[in-house]
């Protein structure tokens, strides 16, 4: 604005009296430094006066109540936003007509005051040199010199945009300047030249400060003369310790008056403003702004922190109030200039520390609140998954194709590791700043975990815990805080202290479930204190464990819910789009029922922009890594523990473990080692190429050890998830046919000594887990193990075991085959038993007749029916195939008098259903839909058939099954093999020979077959109803055969009759009972004999056995 065109002065705001305003300036003063000095003079400029504080306003205190003349160029309301303000502070220039009031009349008239506007006339600013605030330093006319007060005036008035000299209206820049008339009278009252000089700056920012229009913050105008003093005094050139004391001294009364402005207000006559009296915009505006806060103010508030105690308390209201602001905006909003804030504040540790100490820091909060209410908290909430930034990265879901999907998770995961690198930066900085501020951001980590506990129930109340996005940053966090300690050679693994739990620990897992121990059990070991803290290691180490459970895993498992739901709605809109004809003709009843399926769409397109957002973030490949690291070492850390040792992976460890479980290891949480299984299985799944730089043999030895020493965990579904991972990990991958583990399984030391025995022995354990879905979870358990061996049934070693273990544990294996040879049965039975309902159903659908109504249950039993099919057959293939691939090393072990006859009969009962009579029942519509395919299937059978038919045993056990046997069925077995070209012709004979076995053991059966129809009731086995051949007593005192009670152990440790734990070695032989049937059966053969020979003598002559 013109000066001339300026608007008549308004009357200033009345300043305190001089008492008051005398006493707050010296209390601050005396606080921000620098010692008293007497009123100030014209040689207050001295280098020896301006060591000193500036002299408290002399006569100017006595016209403070008077009119001034100080007015801005134009009014502005307060700002907070980023945007930087520009100060308007503009000179009043003689020419102004004055207030009325008499000081400023006869201040006018005084020949020293004339003196001194004619002698500043006379000069320009092009004859002063020295820097300026805002533009590089012009050159000073030839052979002028410039004096120390000369400088001072004129680079005070261009820092502070002011002048005492009512003639000035500009600097040597054309700023304009801002006449002090208080100031001025009492330079002219004094006789001194009208100079601003240090000793009486003070009195000019508080006539300049006070004189800034109220309705903005005072800060708009002594924020950039901080910046410009800051800057003049960087740009100071060669050696002049004058003008650097003269600088440094107007930069602390610029910084003591910026702190006055926002803790004192009333000093400049203002009345408290919250709006006005806080640093906020200030720290959300850039550095390079005029209007932001500049590194420099940071250092000189930090270096004032121990002399002000008022200093701490502005940056910590201000990050408590920029945070609960923050709490309000999502990552569609503009957040980044709040986390700025932070992160400036980051590099100041004594910020840090008050910071930590605010009562804001960590307040008792509900888990909702932890991330609304802390200061950290809206920075960890910050997120991809906050339910209205989901929508906007996946705009209409329902009609996004997948690389739509994938476009939109690449920038997704760019944008959130750009806000979790700031905030591992504001954490790490916190850890460092001091040990009270690391323990309370510890206390802080540790509360949210301990209140969110719900996150892992089976129903989640999203009201009730932490959201997603907030765990999964906080889980991130805790990872990079242990990346440190983390090495590839596990040399810190030591120095996490299994006593953390029995000391003070932050976690807490009272109430979680326990790796092999009860409440009370874990209540009496945790119950006796151990002294001594734990180090910072064991602490991370522990609360990142937590984070996971309750972070990571909790948000993974919200995916799996997700597919269920969507699954839901998809179904429910397309019944309601289907019945959206029907209501054509009902108008209302039709608006209803769109509302119903705008209502699911709506529901539906929320859920799939969440399940889209929850997988971007899970399946960013910098984080997975960080954290499969972390996984290893919670695996060596549990294998050390469990073991007892101080295994790493490149040391040995010998299976199995110790009969005597360490306590430490029993009452530690479930989810310690559940954890670590969910976490591999997941990155298994989706994202198997991060595994290959991740994965060690500590992954395979932890699998194996707890399968061999299985009694370790108690949790059932945890022991077979273990099964789970190994299968996972012989998964094929684009760089490898046998998966991440298949080649460390089939190759390596640890996995050829333990695996095969392992996994046989969890096989035979899952018989009986305890569960209620025990019977249909050991199929999907076999059918994995079955995988695994496949997997490495390449090397030799495996089979050389499998023999060695046939013979040194005769009892282990034989219930091995034994379960091997039910499940057969039963899968084969129930899989092949489906299809004549299946093959049923097809054919009354194709029935034109059929009513709606019966055609929809009948849609419903057949994909029943289907589901059912097709889930045996994949069993009962995986199942016959591994029979397969063990009778051919081990035939002998299949034909041990406990099971060979219960095999013949199973292989005869499914061969009859393939090539008898009733394969016609088997003939379905796209049976490959159903993993039914009769050409593989039956050549397997076959294979099995001939690998056992070298046994005698084998051969008699076929010929004896009174049930499925027919001789008419192995020779249509020949005939499919040889007409369908499913065997060559040099199998197929050796098939047609072994039939003929069969038959011949047949016949030879039949003419020794007696007829014990007639045996006493105390020679009949109970249980079978059969001739008892070797009696024993049970320790029911029951007496059954030894085959019986030998039979049933291998599926049921029990007594058959009391259900008490027992095993063939608790069975004692009757041998009374057995000389009396073999005395009774002998007694039937002499009659038989005696028959046979009485028919012979009456036929006729009797045989010649002469030559």
């Amino acid at each position: 604005m013109d000066p001339a065109k300026q608007p008549p002065p308004t009357p200033a705001v009345d300043a305190p009296d001089q008492e008051t305003m005398e006493r707050i300036r010296q209390r601050r003063l005396a606080k921000l430094g620098g010692p008293q000095a007497s009123s100030g003079t014209a040689g207050a400029s001295s280098p020896s006066t301006r060591t000193e504080t500036p002299p408290a306003p002399g006569p100017s205190s006595s016209t403070a109540a008077e009119p001034k003349t100080a007015t801005s160029e134009a009014e502005h309301p307060p700002s907070h936003e980023p945007a930087a303000p520009k100060i308007k502070i503009s000179p009043t220039p003689s020419a102004t007509p004055q207030s009325t009031g008499s000081a400023s009349s006869s201040s006018s008239s005084r020949p020293g005051i004339a003196a001194s506007q004619e002698s500043r006339a006379k000069r320009r600013a092009s004859d002063i040199d020295g820097p300026s605030a805002t533009a590089p330093p012009r050159k000073q006319a030839s052979g002028a010199s410039e004096t120390i007060e000369d400088y001072a005036d004129r680079v005070l008035s261009s820092i502070f945009r002011v002048t005492v000299d009512p003639s000035r209206t500009a600097d040597s820049y054309g700023h304009k300047l801002t006449y002090l008339p208080n100031l001025g009278r009492d330079l002219a009252d004094e006789g001194s030249p009208l100079k601003l000089s240090v000793g009486r700056l003070e009195e000019a920012i508080m006539e300049a400060a006070t004189a800034f229009p109220h309705e903005r913050p005072l800060l708009d105008y002594l924020l950039p003369c901080w910046k410009r003093v800051t800057r003049t005094l960087k740009m100071l050139r060669g050696p002049a310790p004058e003008k650097e004391a003269l600088l440094k001294e107007a930069r602390r009364l610029c910084f003591s008056n910026c702190i006055f402005a926002l803790t004192v207000p009333e000093l400049f006559s203002r009345d408290a403003n919250p709006q006005h009296d806080t640093l906020v915009p200030y720290l959300l505006r850039e550095f390079e702004s005029e209007g932001g806060l500049c590194m420099e103010f940071f250092v000189e508030a930090v270096a004032r922190l121990d002399d002000d105690d008022s200093i701490a308390p502005l940056f910590t209201k201000a990050m408590a109030d920029i945070s609960s602001k923050l709490a309000t905006l999502s990552m569609n909003d503009d957040y980044k200039p709040y986390v700025n804030a932070l992160l400036t504040y980051a590099r100041f540790p004594p910020l840090l520390n008050a910071v930590a100490q605010h009562p804001c820091f960590q307040m008792a909060q509900s888990a909702p609140g932890i991330e609304k209410n802390t200061i950290l908290g809206p920075f960890f909430r910050i997120s991809p998954l906050q339910p209205e930034v989901t929508t906007v990265y996946f705009s209409g879901p329902r009609t996004m194709d997948k690389a739509r999907i994938q476009t939109s998770q690449s920038a997704l995961q760019l944008t959130l590791e750009a806000h979790q690198n700031d905030l591992r930066t504001i954490i790490n900085a916190f850890i460092r700043a001091s040990p009270q501020a690391r323990n309370k951001v510890l206390d802080w980590f540790a509360y949210i975990m301990n209140v969110n506990h719900k996150r892992r129930a089976m129903q989640v109340d999203p009201r009730e815990v932490s959201s997603d996005g907030f765990m999964m940053n906080v889980t991130v966090i805790l990872d990079c805080l242990c990346e440190p300690f983390m090495d590839s050679t596990f040399s810190k693994v030591g120095r996490i202290d299994v006593n953390y739990f029995r000391r003070n620990p932050r976690v807490d897992i009272k109430d979680e479930t326990k790796l092999n121990a009860d409440q009370a059990q874990s209540d009496a070991f945790y119950s006796e204190k151990v002294d001594g803290e734990s180090n910072f290691i064991t602490e991370i180490f522990f609360l990142t464990l937590a984070a996971h459970h309750y972070g990571s895993e909790a948000a993974n498992s919200k995916m799996k819910n997700l597919d269920r739901d969507i699954k839901y709605y998809e179904k429910n809109i397309a019944m309601l789009e289907a019945e959206r004809p029907k209501l054509l003709d009902r108008p209302e009843q039709l608006r209803l029922l769109d509302l119903a399926i705008k209502r699911h769409t709506s529901v539906l397109e929320r859920s799939l922009a969440l399940k889209f957002s929850i997988e971007g973030v899970l399946l960013e490949q910098k984080m997975q890594s960080r954290s499969l690291q972390f996984m290893r070492y919670v695996t060596v850390w549990l294998l050390r523990l469990a073991s007892q040792t101080e295994y790493t992976p490149d040391k040995e460890l010998r299976l199995p473990l110790p009969a005597g479980q360490p306590d430490a290891f029993k009452c530690l949480p479930e989810y310690a080692l559940q954890d670590v299984v969910d976490n591999f299985k997941f990155v298994f799944r989706y994202i198997p190429q991060i595994i290959l730089s991740a994965v060690g043999d500590e992954m395979i030895a932890l699998c194996l050890t707890f399968l061999e020493s299985s009694e370790y965990i108690r949790n059932p579904y945890l022991k077979s998830s273990l099964v789970t991972l190994l299968f996972q990990g012989t998964w094929p991958t684009y760089q490898s046919k046998k998966g991440v583990l298949g080649d460390a399984m089939t190759n390596t030391k640890f996995a050829n000594e333990y695996l095969l025995h392992a996994v046989m022995k969890f096989y035979i354990e899952c018989e009986s887990t305890g569960a209620h879905t025990q019977f249909y979870d050991k199929f999907n358990i076999r059918y994995e193990i079955f995988q695994v061996i496949k997997c490495v049934w390449s090397n030799d070693v495996y089979r050389q075991q499998l023999v060695q273990s046939s013979r040194t544990n005769r009892a282990f294996f034989v219930r091995f085959v034994n379960l091997l040879m039910n499940d057969a049965t039963y899968v084969l039975d129930e899989g092949l038993s489906k299809f004549p309902k299946i093959h049923d159903l097809q054919e009354q659908l194709r029935d034109p007749n059929l009513s709606q109504q019966d055609r929809e249950k009948t849609e419903e039993d057949l994909r029943t029916a289907e589901g059912q099919a097709t889930s045996y057959m994949q069993l009962a293939n995986e199942t016959v195939s591994m029979m397969k691939l063990f009778t051919t090393t081990l035939s002998e072990a299949f034909t041990m008098p406990e099971i060979v006859q219960r095999l013949a009969g199973m292989l005869d009962y499914n061969l009859d259903i393939l090539t008898g009579p009733k394969s016609k029942t088997l003939k379905v519509e796209n049976p490959e839909k159903y993993y039914f395919n009769p050409k593989t299937l039956l050549p397997e059978l076959v294979d099995i058939y001939i690998n056992l038919g070298g046994s005698q045993a084998f051969v008699d056990a076929v010929a004896a099954d009174g049930r499925s046997y027919k001789p008419s069925t192995m020779a249509a077995t020949a005939h499919i093999l040889r007409s369908k070209h499913l065997k060559d012709e040099r199998e197929v004979r050796a098939w047609e020979a072994l039939a003929a076995r069969f038959e011949a053991a047949k016949a030879a059966l039949d003419r020794a077959e007696l007829d014990y129809d007639d045996a006493p009731p105390e020679f009949e086995d109970p249980i079978m109803g059969s001739l008892m051949s070797d009696p024993v007593i049970l320790p029911s005192r029951h007496i059954v055969d030894r085959s019986t009670i030998a039979q049933h152990l291998l599926s049921d440790p029990k007594d058959p009759f009391t259900r008490q734990p027992m095993s063939i070695d608790d069975v004692v032989p009757d041998v009374e009972l057995r000389e009396r049937i073999e005395k009774w059966k002998e007694e039937k053969r002499a009659k038989a004999r005696a028959a046979s020979a009485g028919a012979g003598a009456d036929g006729g002559e009797a045989m010649d056995t002469t030559e």
